[in-house]
């Protein structure tokens, strides 16, 4: 069939491919235009693919079905464009091991990006993963986390023992627990029995997590039993920190076998989340259990002084304990006279600090204790505050931070702390309930001496003034040296500086976001002892140094400027 020639009157189609496929650049541009060599795929889709799809698209819009079947593109142009060859896979000549040590100097944020390369680069950079939290259960009943990372030292199991819907939107955060939120829960503590997984299923995967990480050194779980926490301590020898939710007395039974366990974080109850009992009889059984705890904290438990007591006189070795809002019955201070080598004490978000502490002078001492924390806890009750600084007067550092109550008067208790050598309540025979020292000099020789402990002793005066070969020391002539409020709006300049002027060897001081101390206010007393401080970080007035930071702005006028009255 003949195609008639086209007339000079005729329009181009402006949908025409052919004229579309032909464009040539204006008369203008054309002598600095150079051909560019087509590529593989602009040839495909030059000749064939464009015309394939406007082919197919007027079939599937057509009213009528086609009967004949649909035209395949043309392949014959690829036989004259030979394709590059596939360049060969370089690091499959490394080993594994020389892969390793690559990976390993590589940034972590790389592993997930290293793991997508190839299967082989999947199992290497799995090895190299050490902690891991977990949010899906079949990970652990499967098999599959122990294939996919073999060499897993941290694991967090929390996540996935909470049977809540993952797909909810949702999302809970606690310091202590995150979890999914839907309509099911209930406002007495939504993660009840049915939220979690039963404990037959809790304890097999532990027994799986022992079996395959014998090396595991934290471990995180929820909702344990007797029976699967002793198949970690039976097979985990390494286990150095552990952390339990949700469990009761009788199971920290399974947990006596970890020999070398240090950290322990025991949860027993959260509030609107979920409450389980911790009461003297599972204190008891994890001092008696584990007796090298260096650190311990216990959120939401309840006890007694018979728990604390018994805390400190098993575990000897532990220098920092901590309550989260403690449900401690009263009298319970007392029992910290017996931790004889902790260092540390934190309370936070506790709503009292002991109910009843009993007389002044059934406290006891904690001598070793060197600092204090006070974050987010309400410190309203004198007597009970006052019973605190008593037993944690040999303090180095307080902190306050946060707490509710803290006024000129409770604030005044804290000079408690300033620890004097000796007390007399006697004309002639000196009472002290700190240990003393009592260092006999030219016994053996000029240079030696011999050192005699003495403790609850009543030393009469008359023998050392007539001794002149005899001189004593005491063990508790510290001093507060660091003192660090913040977040307390209550406290004034005239309470503060009573308290600091106290301690003579105070060398570090911190005042954050206490609104109620004014600038304007120091004294040249005051003054005089900042400027022998090693460390000052004043930032007491937070709103004067804001408004003084905006003059001259326009800002902080409260809308003078424009809300002004015509």
């Amino acid at each position: 069939m003949s195609q008639s020639p086209k007339s000079p009157n005729t329009i181009p189609n402006p949908n025409s491919d052919q004229d579309y496929l032909n464009l040539e650049p204006p008369p203008s541009l054309k002598s600095q235009w150079k051909p560019k060599a087509l590529s593989l795929p602009d040839i495909w889709v030059k000749e064939q693919a464009l015309k394939h799809v406007i082919c197919n698209m007027q079939q599937q819009f057509s009213h009528t079905p086609s009967i004949s079947p649909p035209s395949e593109p043309d392949l014959t142009s690829f036989q004259s464009f030979p394709l590059d060859p596939i360049e060969p896979d370089y690091s499959s000549l490394l080993s594994d091991v020389v892969l390793l040590g690559i990976f390993s100097k590589l940034p972590v944020s790389q592993h997930v990006s290293n793991s997508l390369v190839c299967k082989r680069w999947l199992y290497l950079t799995g090895r190299l993963v050490q902690s891991l939290k977990v949010k899906d259960w079949s990970f652990i009943s499967s098999g599959r986390v122990f294939n996919r990372f073999p060499n897993l030292t941290d694991l967090d199991l929390v996540g996935s023992c909470i049977q809540m819907p993952k797909d909810s939107g949702v999302l809970l955060n606690h310091k202590t627990v995150s979890v999914y939120v839907d309509t099911s829960f209930t406002f007495a503590g939504f993660l009840g029995k049915r939220a979690l997984l039963p404990l037959h299923v809790v304890d097999t995967g532990l027994a799986m997590v022992a079996e395959k990480y014998p090396n595991l050194r934290r471990l995180v779980v929820i909702g344990a039993s007797e029976e699967g926490l002793r198949q970690i301590a039976a097979r985990c020898y390494t286990l150095q920190e552990l952390e339990l939710h949700c469990c009761g007395d009788l199971a920290l039974k399974g947990i006596s076998g970890i020999k070398i366990l240090q950290v322990m974080k025991l949860i027993g109850s959260v509030n609107g989340f979920y409450d389980s009992t911790i009461s003297d009889i599972g204190l008891t059984l994890l001092a008696q259990g584990c007796k090298r705890l260096v650190k311990l904290e216990l959120c939401g438990c309840e006890g007694s002084y018979d728990g604390v007591k018994a805390i400190g006189q098993c575990c000897q070795m532990l220098e920092e304990l901590s309550f989260y809002d403690h449900r401690m019955d009263g009298g319970w201070l007392a029992g910290l006279s017996y931790c004889s080598n902790l260092k540390t004490l934190k309370l936070k978000s506790c709503k009292n600090t002991d109910t009843s502490p009993g007389a002044d002078e059934h406290l006891g001492t904690c001598l070793t204790l060197e600092e204090l924390h006070l974050q987010q806890c309400h410190i309203r009750d004198k007597q009970s505050v006052k019973a605190l600084f008593l037993v944690c007067q040999n303090v180095r550092a307080i902190d306050f931070r946060n707490c509710w109550g803290l006024d000129d008067d409770v604030f005044s208790l804290a000079s408690i702390c300033r620890y004097e050598a000796f007390n007399f309540f006697h004309k002639r025979y000196i009472y002290t309930r700190y240990r003393i020292y009592i260092l006999l000099e030219n016994v053996i020789g000029p240079t030696e001496s011999i050192i005699i402990p003495m403790s609850d002793y009543a030393l009469n005066t008359s023998s050392f003034a007539s001794s002149s070969n005899l001189r004593f020391s005491s063990s508790f002539d510290r001093r507060v040296k660091l003192v660090s409020v913040e977040g307390c709006s209550l406290v004034t300049i005239k309470g503060l500086e009573s308290v600091l002027l106290s301690w003579k060897e105070l060398q570090q001081l911190r005042v954050m976001s206490c609104n109620n101390i004014k600038d304007t206010e120091v004294t040249p007393e005051l003054a005089t002892l900042f400027s022998m401080l090693k460390e000052l970080k004043w930032r007491a007035d937070s709103r004067s140094l804001l408004l003084s930071n905006l003059v001259g702005t326009g800002m902080g006028k409260k809308g003078g400027r424009f809300f002004q009255r015509s």
